[in-house]
């Protein structure tokens, strides 16, 4: 019997308590993989150079959401609505979203993840859509995670209106930031009714998509969730 694709899923950090600490993944992500045949597992942070070690022993790789990126790595101030973050996990996160480029690894970039990607590129991002756009859509949406809130339209031709067989789909929206300048080697494949970028994917042969909603949280009841995490791990197999 053949092993299962593994696939590496980043996580934030978490403090319960004094006595209770460490690195935690919202469970969507892994029953997401489980059902699409991968077996995930977390990538903790704890440098950039082990990251990249433990980066190849997985087939493929889930950047994850979680606080906002700090602003220093992509040359600019904090804004005075920039969130909490978190420079060990930026510092991990890029050095893996280079690696899984520039190695071919499958590489799934979710909410924050698709920040990370586009910061490790080159890219910029809005710091804080409410104040800093105008006549912007409710990106932290006051509904259930798993809930779709708003439309994205998808570019014809890209890997995601492949993968979704159409070009208009609803999605949930929980994030404050989005990208503004894209990196070197992304193309933006999706975008909201107010403008704000939704997905991004990498121009050259890999695999790489970037999407600012969580399909995580939607897939137990959007086929077109599951589809996406179908494709992704169907490509950590392959690559395997």
């Amino acid at each position: 019997m053949s092993r299962k694709p593994v696939i590496g899923i980043t996580g934030a950090y978490i403090k319960h308590n004094a006595f209770s600490e460490g690195v935690y993944v919202h469970h969507d992500y892994h029953r997401s993989v489980a059902a699409a045949g991968g077996l995930p597992i977390v990538l903790p942070y704890l440098s950039p150079e082990i990251a990249l070690e433990t980066a190849g022993l997985v087939d493929g790789i889930i950047l994850s959401g979680g606080e906002d990126v700090d602003p220093l790595y992509y040359g600019e101030e904090p804004h005075l609505h920039l969130g909490y973050t978190n420079p060990e996990r930026d510092d991990v996160e890029i050095a893996l979203a280079n690696y899984a480029v520039e190695r071919q690894i499958p590489l799934l970039a979710i909410c924050r993840g698709v920040q990370i990607l586009n910061v490790a590129r080159g890219g910029t991002l809005i710091q804080d859509i409410p104040s800093q756009v105008k006549d912007p859509l409710q990106h932290a949406q006051k509904a259930e995670r798993s809930r779709d809130t708003h439309w994205v339209t998808i570019e014809s031709g890209s890997w995601l209106a492949e993968i979704f067989g159409t070009e208009q789909i609803r999605v949930n929206s929980l994030h404050h930031q989005a990208l503004k300048d894209v990196g070197d080697d992304l193309k933006v494949v999706a975008r909201a009714s107010d403008g704000i970028i939704e997905a991004v994917e990498y121009t050259g042969s890999s695999f790489a998509v970037g999407v600012q909603w969580h399909p995580e949280s939607q897939a137990a009841s959007d086929p077109l969730m599951r589809r996406l995490f179908a494709a992704f791990v169907d490509c950590a197999k392959r690559r395997k």
